[in-house]
């Protein structure tokens, strides 16, 4: 099949879920087979990630308008791709890169080239007439030069909110619980859903918020890390779980949002502490609680505070690099050689094309990283990660809560490929 990329004429009226627009790429094929995309974007986004390309015309949308991005699509982008091979997807994204001749896609903007190469993934899997996740994961096995066995992820979901994703006086972005001790993935999301909800019932009888934030999850008025962890472990034993064995907790800091000249200003515990006091408050926190991750415990450029902290902890938890790594593979290298982290958290709109994002979770592996497969939490109902997640067997996914519906439909995908395929939980 050959594809004629024809974004769709509504594409500047497509909205994410905080309500402003986002790109969405249609790519047709001549045998009438297509694939449509849409891109998320995120609330606390890294320095380093790729441009998401916005109008800044204040007088439309507040300066957030994309019309300049569809114009990329629809006039070069478009032309690029016409006539080329939609199955060829390692070669057509090449294309978009070097066309667009910079490091951090200046010119066609990183949500232009990613809804077309995300497009042209879904219209090349309709047009085999094969699942999404197994047409991933044939390019991923052909790029990696070996065969990958798909497997369907562990979640981690974030039942409660903080930090740039609520309103709330908590420094920290994500709580997150991660049921580990089950056999399938219906089980997993059986589990979260109960401690989720247990979860809503116990806020309701302190008389607190249940009102959720960005990513779906609650965001009562807490002042501390200890507040919300303590609730969630009641949650969990409530729900008839037993806190580190059939579930244990996560932590997305994003440590990058309250720091600034070296010290880490936590102003919801009127805190203020340098790296290595950073450091061990997260020491602290994994001895009283049944941590098994943590993301962005420190600042994304804060490379010796991280090799420090690797040191510390790495050999006894999982330490994820988001806005450190920002799905780059420079910056993966680099954190391997530092010896930074030991997790990648990967966003595709962090970096811009599959090839990309492939050669990022490909280096990460090859180096004993884990990798956790995530959403923004400006998402779309576009379940495009889902199968993503599947297809490169990363084994966990970030989608956020049972709550919301862009978030509700990516595990409600991963239900449908359980029960469709046999594929197994990692």
């Amino acid at each position: 099949p050959r594809s004629t990329p024809k974004p769709s004429s509504a594409a500047s009226d497509v909205y994410k879920r905080q309500g402003n627009p986002t790109v969405a790429a249609k790519v047709n094929l001549d045998n009438s087979a297509s694939g449509i995309a849409l891109v998320p974007s995120g609330a606390s986004t890294g320095q380093h990630e790729a441009n998401e390309k916005r109008d800044e015309d204040e007088t439309r949308y507040l300066g957030k308008g994309v019309l300049s991005a569809v114009e990329s699509i629809n006039k070069e982008i478009s032309e690029l791709l016409k006539g080329k091979d939609a199955e060829d997807l390692l070669a057509n994204d090449r294309t978009l890169i070097e066309s667009d001749g910079t490091e951090n896609k200046n010119n066609f903007g990183a949500n232009a080239i990613l809804a077309v190469s995300m497009a042209c993934a879904k219209a090349a899997s309709n047009s085999k007439k094969i699942p999404l996740h197994k047409f991933i994961n044939s390019k991923y096995s052909e790029f990696c030069n070996k065969e990958v066995v798909s497997s369907l992820p562990i979640p981690m979901m974030n039942i409660l909110n903080g930090g740039a994703h609520a309103d709330n006086p908590i420094d920290f972005q994500e709580f997150m619980i991660q049921p580990i001790g089950f056999d399938s993935f219906q089980e997993t999301l059986r589990a979260g859903v109960e401690i989720f909800h247990t979860l809503k019932n116990i806020l309701k009888s302190k008389g607190l918020s249940t009102s959720v934030g960005d990513e779906g999850g609650f965001a009562p008025n807490l002042k501390s890390p200890e507040e919300a962890l303590d609730l969630i472990m009641v949650a969990i034993e409530k729900a008839g779980y037993k806190p580190g064995d059939q579930v244990s907790l996560c932590l997305d800091i994003a440590a990058t949002e309250f720091y600034s000249n070296s010290i880490y200003n936590l102003e919801g515990m009127g805190q203020t502490l340098n790296s290595s006091e950073m450091t061990e408050y997260i020491k602290e926190l994994c001895k009283n609680y049944p941590i098994s991750s943590v993301e962005d415990g420190l600042d994304e450029d804060d490379w010796t505070g991280w090799s420090d902290m690797t040191k510390s902890l790495g050999s006894k938890i999982q330490l994820v690099g988001d806005d450190l790594f920002v799905t780059n593979t420079k910056r993966i290298k680099q954190g391997i050689e530092e010896g930074s982290a030991n997790s990648v958290l990967v966003k595709v709109n962090q970096i811009g094309t599959l090839m990309e994002t492939f050669e990022a979770i490909e280096t990460a592996v090859q180096n004993n990283y884990t990798t956790v497969i995530s959403h923004r939490s400006g998402e779309t109902e576009d379940t495009f990660i889902a199968d993503l997640a599947v297809g490169v067997a990363s084994g966990q996914i970030k989608t956020g809560a049972p709550s919301r519906s862009d978030r509700v439909a990516k595990y409600n995908r991963l239900l449908m490929i359980e029960a469709e395929s046999g594929i197994c939980i990692a």
